[in-house]
């Protein structure tokens, strides 16, 4: 027993010595998925001018439809993603747990309930059909609007249609106006000369937050390199904001999309961008839409609502604001 407990000694601290001599195994880059947000388009700004690398973050940012980067990051195949605080809640509702480390921006305008030509306020919608895809933001955005009009739900006829669908929608008639964020909001008034928005994010800020969320074990693995990318972030926002490199950073994000820059400056106006010190009060544990928490709050209730998953989340395990703390330090 003794000599089988020597050699294996002997072996361990062998195996120790080697292990000792070989070099550090390199981490794998955090892959992290953006899709056509300009919230989230601003990371192009940090990718194309070699920013990441410039602080020591190797992230592999990869490029999706905003479902389908759900989709990838439900599936295992991402580290982190950027999404809007309700859906990190539906994600969640789902099975797949994530931790809000950052909020990008808040939606202040992009975000629309549009009508067809004639109808000039939300009001005017009271018995008519409104295509929203159901359960998904603009809905919420909706029926906020209502509530703030002296309506109900009950006072209009909802339409499920999938976002991406909303300008065809209303094009064909078959609704009289539609919730949308944009690019689709801004093709369906495209299509629909003489068709405006009723009713925008900009009328409720804090109701839609964007944020980057990535998963508990990556977080845990990972902190430090998320620490450094949220800086980044801080130095993006900066880096847009101002008059004199924003010609610059508008070429960069509108040839992500394939638009010109003058044809994405009004979609970048409708998204507040946020600072890490304006970002840091979001994150400050509050009632009501100023706080991610209090807006996550009442998206969860809208979930539980609408059927979008059966019980109430514990909306706090979802938000972190102890990197971007880190970050101002």
């Amino acid at each position: 027993m003794g000599l089988k407990r020597s050699l294996g000694l002997a072996l361990g601290l062998a195996m120790s010595a080697i292990m000792l001599a070989a070099p550090a195994r390199a981490e794998a880059p955090l892959k992290i998925g953006y899709s056509d947000w300009p919230g989230w388009v601003a990371w192009q700004v940090a990718i194309d001018k070699g920013w990441l690398k410039e602080a020591g973050v190797d992230a592999d940012f990869q490029w999706f439809d905003y479902v389908a980067s759900m989709d990838a990051f439900a599936a295992g195949k991402l580290d982190g993603v950027s999404v809007t605080n309700g859906d990190a809640l539906v994600m969640g509702g789902s099975g797949t747990k994530s931790v809000m480390i950052l909020v990008n921006d808040y939606s202040n305008g992009n975000d629309m309930i549009i009508a067809k030509p004639g109808i000039k306020s939300l009001k005017e919608l009271k018995g008519k059909k409104i295509g929203v895809e159901m359960g998904f933001v603009d809905h919420l955005l909706l029926l906020n609007g209502l509530e703030k009009n002296g309506m109900a739900e009950s006072d209009v006829s909802l339409v499920n249609v999938a976002t991406n669908n909303t300008p065809q929608v209303l094009a064909s008639g078959d609704v009289d106006a539609i919730g949308a964020w944009q690019p689709s909001s801004g093709t369906a008034m495209k299509l629909v000369p003489g068709s405006r928005p009723v009713y925008t994010s900009a009328d409720e800020p804090g109701l839609i937050y964007d944020t980057l969320t990535v998963t508990p074990t990556s977080l845990a693995n990972r902190r430090d390199d998320y620490v450094k990318l949220i800086k980044v972030w801080d130095k993006v926002v900066k880096y847009i904001n101002d008059p004199e490199t924003q010609p610059d950073a508008l070429k960069i994000m509108s040839a992500r999309v394939g638009l010109t820059p003058a044809q994405y400056k009004p979609l970048l106006n409708g998204t507040k961008l946020l600072t890490l010190e304006a970002s840091s009060k979001v994150l400050e544990k509050a009632d009501g839409f100023s706080s991610l928490y209090g807006s996550s709050k009442i998206s969860d209730d809208f979930n539980v609502k609408y059927k979008v998953y059966a019980d109430p989340q514990d909306v706090d395990s979802y938000i972190d604001p102890s990197l971007e703390a880190d970050a101002l330090k």
